[in-house]
């Protein structure tokens, strides 16, 4: 099943969607808002057009299939999500709802029977930009939303994630019963594209990466350091209580911990993309007496994880005894980190060396839809593409060619999956 003719249709879908959901700087897809809308409309009236059904599950997703393969045996799904960060980049998500709808077309043109019914999974929510949690649509699906977690308000509009779900016809009674929408044991296998969204491919030139593994990570949307305001010209160092010192202290110290086990080969990563101070009362001539920052740690290895969450929660101790401020933290959130199939992993390399594409088997930093099925029991494989420039910003650069190149891959795996390799 050859894809290569393929390659005008799939920079149609990525220009339209991009036109439509353009921000004036990038692409702005909010988790269940306008520009995710937007996406979905365009997608289904595409498939429909193709010849191809649209349903929607339980959680809000889209289901994109062939209403011609009527079998009832367990499918493999494919697919990706539709949201993206505010002013972000167009091929984050998408080009892996492009790829598998590629995949069911070049089959459905070719009257191609693959090993198992294709089922294209567009995913709501996977962006945690919007709600302060990831993995909305697909956590939904697996049962893995608390009720705490539907009160998250949206960035913007404070809509609640439960009135989001509401107003797209998801089940929000059974989500908030953390019940499964799906069983699992009617899913064969979960195969996902997605650019790579760091600089490791590009710099190695490499067009397609088989993943190995995806980070899982902890963190806190907020946390927040209760200081003591006062004059900034009479109160000496022994007696402030200045926030701002006591945040960044505490980051130092966070930083100097990450170095030092990266020395001993451990795998981590720690950002706080966010600090902040109260801009109603901050002043040049104030010691600052609030700030808040967001922590968030990754790493292919929970025990490293928890064992560096501590770490930092040691240290907020520490300071808060040495500087007299008081730290509080709002939930914790974790998503847990996954492994791939092996043997997933073992046909798509076989799919590069037969059609001689260079490539790599690359761990992604980044947190997807995969790591839920994954960790749920399912055989579940990615492929990563080139992709200059990063992500999360406007200026994603993937190349066609490659994306093309790690369609076909992924479309030689699909039809190399069998229910014995696949069973689980």
């Amino acid at each position: 099943m050859e894809l290569q003719s393929l390659q005008p249709l799939a920079q149609q879908l990525f220009a339209d969607v991009r036109a439509l959901t353009f921000d004036g700087v990038g692409v702005t897809r909010a988790s269940y808002g306008e520009g995710e809308n937007a996406c979905a409309a365009y997608l289904d009236t595409f498939a429909r057009k193709e010849g191809l059904e649209v349903a929607t599950d339980r959680a809000g997703n889209f289901i994109y299939f062939d209403p011609a393969d009527t079998r009832t045996t367990p499918a493999i799904w494919s697919g990706s999500h539709l949201d993206s960060v505010p002013q972000g980049g167009n091929y984050d998500g998408l080009a892996g709802v492009v790829a598998g709808l590629l995949v069911l077309i070049a089959a459905k043109r070719a009257g191609t029977t693959l090993p198992a019914p294709l089922k294209v999974i567009g995913f709501r929510g996977e962006e945690s930009a919007w709600f302060g949690k990831a993995y909305m649509g697909s956590g939904a699906l697996w049962g893995k939303l608390s009720s705490a977690d539907l009160e998250l308000q949206r960035r913007g509009d404070a809509i609640s994630l439960r009135d989001a779900f509401k107003a797209c016809g998801a089940d929000v009674d059974a989500i908030s019963r953390q019940e499964k929408l799906f069983n699992p044991a009617d899913v064969l296998a979960y195969v996902e594209l997605h650019i790579e969204q760091g600089p490791v491919m590009v710099a190695r030139e490499i067009p397609v990466g088989v993943v190995s593994g995806i980070r899982g990570n902890v963190r806190h949307n907020k946390i927040e350091c209760f200081g003591e305001a006062q004059h900034s010209g009479v109160v000496p160092r022994w007696l402030r209580k200045d926030a701002v010192f006591a945040v960044s202290d505490l980051i130092v110290r966070v930083d100097n911990h990450w170095r030092a086990l990266l020395e001993r080969g451990t795998d981590l990563v720690v950002t706080c993309g966010v600090v902040q101070t109260n801009p109603a009362e901050h002043s040049i001539s104030r010691v600052p007496g609030y700030a808040h920052f967001s922590f968030e740690a990754r790493s292919k290895s929970s025990d490293t994880l928890e064992a560096f969450y501590q770490l930092v929660q040691a240290e907020m101790n520490s300071i808060e005894r040495e500087r007299g401020v008081q730290f509080k933290a709002d939930r914790r959130l974790l998503s847990e980190p996954a492994i791939t199939d092996p043997h997933l992993c073992d046909l798509m390399a076989k799919a590069c060396r037969d059609r001689g594409i260079a490539h790599e088997r690359i761990p992604s930093g980044a947190g997807h839809d995969a790591a839920l099925f994954a960790n749920g029991g399912i055989p579940s494989a990615m492929v990563f593409v080139r992709n200059q420039n990063g992500s999360h910003n406007p200026y994603e650069a993937m190349e066609l060619s490659d994306f093309m190149l790690g369609t076909q891959v992924m479309a030689d795996t699909i039809a190399a999956i069998t229910p014995r390799a696949a069973s689980h």
